[in-house]
């Protein structure tokens, strides 16, 4: 986002930022992920930025959440997200359906590829619509490291259906997958798809 920014020469003035916790976007009024409702309607046009980091990947409504955020940026401003996509946990979600066996589980919550991504952004009434994504690898040396970060990051299941609990017995099978998985170096490779949304108002 940062580098996007610069390349658009954008200068916002009244900006608001949510979810930068390394201070890399430009300085206005900060929100953290977490104390920031995205479901609810923000001041009218108040911001002529906003910008926010990874939070949208876990609201329930995310067509209302990108309306609200358009009728809060100015005209002539600029929406710009990053959020999980579609190609993320490809290696979780095979741990996950072989450890299930024959009754998988809905275990992870949808996410959004490109093309929806785009369709978003146009059904919200924003303009210029820009979608991209880039994977990010992260190696793991534990199944249980895998989990851990991904609690840590509030990426883990946010759908509210019922599914079977995770048993010692399930949690065995996951790990004797993920030790299938091991590379030469004795770790597993996860792949996160950053997905970047850019409108105008």
């Amino acid at each position: 986002m940062a580098d996007r920014l610069d390349f658009m020469r954008f200068e916002a003035e009244s900006p608001l930022v949510i979810g930068d916790v390394g201070g890399m976007l430009p300085p206005g009024k900060q929100a953290l992920l977490g104390s920031f409702d995205e479901e609810v309607p923000g001041q009218f046009e108040a911001y002529d930025l906003i910008a926010h980091i990874l939070g949208l990947g876990v609201v329930n409504d995310l067509p209302g959440a990108l309306i609200h955020a358009r009728n809060s940026v100015r005209e002539g401003g600029l929406f710009m997200a990053g959020l999980p996509g579609a190609g993320s946990l490809p290696a979780l979600r095979q741990i996950a359906l072989e450890a299930d066996g024959e009754r998988p589980a809905a275990r992870m919550h949808p996410l959004v590829d490109n093309r929806a991504g785009t369709a978003l952004l146009e059904r919200a009434g924003f303009s210029r619509q820009v979608v991209d994504s880039y994977p990010l690898k992260v190696r793991f040396s534990s199944f249980g490291q895998l989990i851990s970060d991904l609690r840590d990051h509030g990426l883990t299941r946010s759908l509210t259906s019922p599914v079977p609990p995770l048993s010692r017995e399930w949690l065995a099978r996951a790990e004797d997958v993920f030790d299938t998985m091991r590379d030469d170096d004795g770790k597993v490779t996860e792949t996160f798809e950053i997905l970047v949304l850019t409108g105008w108002r």
